[in-house]
């Protein structure tokens, strides 16, 4: 890659965050032929200092000068950064606060969801400990416990016994989320296949993108703790056309439709995570951003141009903007440092990685910083390393083929992303 993409003319884009998410988001919008430069905001990232220009988030203020901004993470959006660029001026792929209360508070959604009649979980919304032990005991378990707002993924819990869920319950109540603890929903445990349907909005036009599925436990067959995704494949497999139709006709159309009536019109991606259940779809949750490490392998199946995607989505022009993906599939496997998702060490150094990425794999750089010419490990995940293939069974094989000249004897990874 080139060193920085400062000297080509073009538009100016803006990543805000700093993982592999906006890894993938800036590389694709490098390689837009409209595009001169690529900034991103956030912690070091060791692969989008290659070629984008790094700024501090403190001083992204008003994004003065550049053409499109992209908000990564939910935290920034839940805090209004969108509200507050478009205020200024600036053109935003990101809804808004009052929109991001879709992922920012799930008692919020599921109002959403009864005011449209879209299926999903039955659930009891409380707010005091006593009141969710009274309602765990009408409700039995399995169960899931769920803090209300956002926990940086970890405010979820599946519950298989009455006792586990009591602990979660207790958990919530008693601060290990913070605020977003203080309200929690309960809701019945779906049975199914899981599915990720990413579906873009300019506030007027609803389109879908694409869908995938991520492995969220720790290690091989669904063991170990959650974490924040250990692998991904899109499209998902054995996600059938009368099924997408289906999610969003019940669920998705409607309840933007119900923000946009409410004054809040949704502008970005919204990530709706379905069970596909004997029923048909439900809505397990939504989220306003793209998913990590799902955008890792949907991008690599968009053969359209993203800075022209994004860029008329946050405009308001998503209905003339062309939007084409690849039949084939793209599987992406996190190699994460040893202890994740516990404590992890940092500093070990990565090499191999132009081997891995001349077998014919991309590497989206995570918990990663440069140090010099290294590249040092920085976080709990670290890398994303995603192949595409004609198939799942070609891609996974691909990408396997390529991790093997990875020389990080601190990472780890999952070996049956896909199977």
């Amino acid at each position: 890659m080139a060193a920085t993409s400062n000297d080509r003319g073009g538009a100016r884009a803006l990543v805000v965050g700093s993982g592999g998410r906006e890894h993938a988001l800036a590389a694709a919008l490098h390689a837009s032929p409209s595009v001169g430069h690529v900034a991103f905001a956030g912690g070091p990232n060791a692969g989008m200092t290659r070629f984008c220009e790094a700024i501090d988030p403190a001083a992204v203020g008003t994004a003065e000068g550049f053409d499109l901004v992209v908000i990564g993470p939910e935290a920034p959006l839940a805090d209004g950064l969108a509200d507050r660029l478009r205020a200024a001026g600036r053109t935003v792929f990101g809804p808004g606060a009052a929109a991001a209360r879709l992922e920012a508070s799930k008692a919020f959604t599921k109002e959403i969801c009864a005011e449209v009649g879209a299926p999903t979980a039955k659930a009891a919304i409380c707010s005091s400990k006593a009141e969710a032990l009274a309602a765990l005991h009408r409700m039995g378990a399995p169960v899931v416990v769920k803090a209300d707002g956002l926990a940086a993924g970890k405010g979820v819990v599946v519950a298989e016994t009455m006792d586990a869920a009591e602990r979660a319950v207790a958990e919530c109540f008693e601060g290990a989320f913070g605020e977003a603890g203080s309200l929690v929903v309960l809701e019945e445990r779906l049975e199914g296949p899981e599915v990720s349907l990413f579906v873009l909005s300019d506030g007027e036009t609803v389109r879908p993108l694409a869908s995938a599925r991520d492995y969220k436990r720790a290690f091989d067959g669904n063991a170990g703790p959650n974490t924040g995704g250990m692998g991904a494949v899109s499209p998902a497999p054995g996600f059938r056309p009368d099924e997408e139709a289906a999610a969003m006709a019940q669920i998705v159309r409607p309840s933007l439709a119900a923000l946009t009536r409410r004054g809040a019109p949704f502008v970005g991606v919204l990530y709706a995570g379905l069970m596909l259940t004997r029923e048909g779809p439900k809505l397990i949750e939504y989220n306003v951003r793209f998913g990590d490490p799902e955008c890792q392998v949907i991008f690599p199946r968009l053969t359209s141009d993203a800075y022209t995607l994004l860029h008329a989505t946050a405009a308001g022009r998503l209905a003339d903007a062309p939007l084409t993906m690849s039949a084939q599939t793209a599987l992406g496997v996190v190699v994460a440092a040893a202890g994740y998702p516990g404590p992890v060490e940092k500093g070990e150094v990565i090499a191999g990685l132009d081997a891995v990425e001349a077998a014919g794999a991309r590497v989206y750089h995570a918990g990663t910083r440069p140090d010099g010419a290294r590249v040092l490990s920085n976080g709990g995940r670290v890398l994303t390393v995603v192949a595409t293939g004609e198939d799942p069974a070609t891609a996974r094989d691909s990408v396997y083929a390529a991790l093997t000249h990875l020389d990080w004897p601190g990472g780890r990874m999952r070996h049956d992303i896909g199977a």
